[in-house]
């Protein structure tokens, strides 16, 4: 059976869509734009806040303007950065079973560690957490493999024996990359032209006790 079990963040692990949608819709209505709904933004989280600044103002932007507004959708997320993100449903007691079972838990994210590191304290499993490596933790993040590495060694297990659970093809790509079991999760942020079930999984799963399956029940 697997020995360690890493988790993508946003969309996996974690609904964060709320906050990250409100944070686009200060910055629309500050340059005098409406509002999105939710419903619009949520499959476009997991690809960061390139992919929201060009949902909320288009693809023709020069680069000064896109950096500028995309400096301030993080500037407004950092503001209100957990006050609806939760845990998925099921994931709670998903986290429960590992850590009664003694398999080590992480998170392998590529948001930028100074937004993590207050999120996941802010959500309370900080001190549950076995390791946590953020998108600029080192020089290439997912989909290159060094950071799934990372975390494997901080966890004390052979990349191997851990499984990657995301809901990205980069996910995907990065944990075969670095030799893990890959679990392609459709309850995530997934554009509609997109078919998780055509990103090289090794299982697709649509609820998050189904990790249990794979951990601790197979």
């Amino acid at each position: 059976m697997p020995s360690g079990l890493l988790f993508d963040l946003d969309g996996t692990l974690a609904d964060t869509a709320p906050d990250l949608a409100a944070a686009l819709n200060v910055v629309l209505r500050a340059e005098g734009h409406s509002a999105l709904p939710l419903d619009v933004v949520r499959p476009h989280v997991s690809h960061g806040a390139p992919r929201l600044v060009r949902l909320g103002f288009g693809t023709e932007l020069q680069d000064d303007e896109f950096e500028r507004l995309r400096t301030q959708l993080l500037d407004a997320y950092a503001d209100a950065l957990c006050e609806e993100t939760k845990l998925f449903e099921g994931m709670e007691s998903v986290l429960r079973r590992l850590e009664s079972a003694g398999i080590p838990w992480g998170i392998v994210t590529n948001k930028p560690g100074w937004l993590t590191e207050p999120l996941v304290e802010a959500m309370g499993i900080m001190a549950r957490v076995r390791c946590l490596v953020s998108g600029d933790t080192l020089p290439r993040r997912k989909p290159h493999p060094d950071p799934l590495l990372l975390a494997a060694s901080q966890l004390g297990v052979d990349a191997a024996d851990c499984v990657y659970a995301g809901d990205a093809q980069r996910d995907i790509d990065a944990g075969h990359a670095a030799g893990m079991y890959t679990v392609a999760v459709t309850w995530g942020y997934i554009p509609e032209e997109e078919e998780p079930g055509c990103w090289g999984a090794h299982r697709l799963i649509s609820e998050p006790e189904e990790l249990l399956e794979v951990m601790i029940d197979g």
